[in-house]
């Protein structure tokens, strides 16, 4: 076993009836490591994270923490094990000021020890200023930082994030996840963050851990997933794809837009799709190898998606492009930026 590992899951089995919550999943995850769970609702992300702080009993497989069997030939109950768990709905105590939800899992220490403890982690957190009121009173933000604080304060080893942001507006939870994320990382805390948003998953994450039935798909950094994906399921998790049928001919793909080299070709057969990300057609209104007319434009700020009609093609393409057109332009010019397709 890894000397620095914090989490480890050994071939991990969790069934309700006849479906297969997690199957068979073994992961290493590193001391002061933090993980990004993602995967679209049912994929066992959830389960997992339920697993690991022992509210779920495995029935298969075995789990360490810190190098210590918690669940397998030996179980550790969910108070024993050192984790912190951050809910989705931050289950803050509505009867309790702040403070008091905060010194709620500090019940065993000495008082003033409890006391000191909760009002550290009350400081860093930064809601000394909240100390006295009730969670109703508090915005999603301030809850969200509570809870947390409430999850670090008896010191835990290990931090479970069950989509902590997601009840918060986007502006909002930008900015708590990168206070959040940073206070974890500093506390050297190993961090199993649950989410369904594949940019919060690349953005957050020192490696990303994708779920499907039960199942990992892929894990790595956040450029392994999007730049190599694994599979077609991978590559479209993270980005929308155009997807573009072509024929394989000795190590490339022939399509209307010319041949590729097929350099992350997954799978066999004469037949093939090329995936081009939308950033990966490069639009002008001069210069291009191919002619295209625009059917729809909708403007973002610093970018604009352009629906495109090209000649061979019975279905319209989606480019983004920072380029600045003419506003009353029906026809442009593109060409595909090579280094931005896949075949599979």
């Amino acid at each position: 076993m890894n000397g620095n590992s914090a989490v480890r899951l050994e071939n991990v089995s969790r069934a309700f009836g006849t479906t297969a919550a997690v199957n068979g999943i073994s992961l290493d995850i590193a001391r002061g490591e933090v993980v990004s769970l993602v995967g679209h609702s049912g994929c066992g992300k959830s389960t997992l994270l339920r697993i690991v702080s022992g509210v779920e009993i495995i029935d298969g497989g075995r789990v360490f923490l810190d190098g210590r069997e918690v669940d397998g030939t030996t179980f550790i109950e969910p108070e024993a094990r050192g984790v912190g768990f951050v809910f989705q709905d931050y289950a803050l105590f509505p009867h309790l000021n702040v403070r008091d939800n905060v010194l709620f899992g500090l019940k065993r220490r000495p008082r003033a020890e409890a006391a000191a403890s909760a009002a550290d982690i009350i400081r860093r957190v930064g809601i000394e200023h909240l100390a006295d009121r009730f969670p109703h009173t508090l915005s999603g933000g301030e809850q969200q930082r509570v809870a947390l604080a409430r999850a670090l304060a008896p010191r835990p080893a290990i931090v479970l994030l069950d989509e902590p942001f997601s009840n918060l507006d986007q502006g909002l939870r930008e900015k708590v996840r990168t206070e959040t994320l940073s206070l974890l990382r500093s506390l050297n805390a190993t961090v199993i963050m649950v989410t369904h948003d594949p940019q919060e998953a690349l953005s957050a994450g020192d490696r990303v851990v994708l779920m499907r039935a039960g199942e990992i798909v892929q894990a790595g950094t956040a450029y392994d997933l999007h730049d190599r994906p694994a599979n077609a399921y991978a590559a479209e998790f993270f980005c929308s794809f155009n997807k573009v049928p072509g024929v394989w001919r000795d190590g490339r793909i022939d399509t209307v837009f010319g041949s590729f080299a097929a350099h992350h070709r997954i799978g066999g057969g004469d037949g093939g799709q090329l995936y081009i990300r939308p950033q990966g057609i490069a639009v002008s209104a001069q210069r291009g190898e191919f002619s295209a007319r625009v059917e729809q434009r909708i403007f973002g700020g610093d970018s604009e998606q352009i629906m495109l009609r090209i000649e061979g093609l019975d279905f319209p393409l989606k480019a983004v492009t920072s380029e600045r057109l003419p506003k009353d332009i029906e026809m442009v010019k593109i060409s595909i930026l090579e280094d931005r397709v896949m075949v599979f």
